[in-house]
């Protein structure tokens, strides 16, 4: 049997599994910071810096923003190729949106790691 590789087309599970993963991930991460700012109700900049000095928040932090890079890039590959026809258009679309989000990554690195 013949499998093409480089095709984009799929059945979607991949796609599917992904989005969801990422979803329950960021709302795992959304519950616990919000916990937090309600444990602490007078949150001020030295307890925001004291909690993202831990490096296993700025991982979960990254892994946040790597799951919400990958749920955003899922859900606007299928809008454009759902409604954009051209195949050019949607090429360039595509394109600057990969870059914007990992323009973001890259911020979001330089923001969390920097002193």
């Amino acid at each position: 049997m013949v499998k093409n590789v480089l095709s984009t087309a799929g059945y979607g599970t991949r796609d599917w599994l992904i989005q969801r993963f990422s979803a329950i991930f960021m709302a795992v991460y959304c519950f616990a910071l919000i916990s937090y700012i309600v444990w602490l109700p007078s949150i001020n900049y030295y307890d925001w810096h004291n909690l993202f000095a831990n490096t296993w928040v700025k991982i979960a932090t990254i892994l946040f923003v790597l799951s919400l890079l990958f749920h955003a890039w899922i859900g606007m590959w299928t809008v454009f190729t759902d409604y954009i026809r051209s195949s050019v258009l949607r090429a360039i679309k595509e394109a600057l949106v990969l870059i914007m989000l990992a323009a973001c990554f890259f911020w979001a690195l330089m923001i969390l790691w920097s002193v």
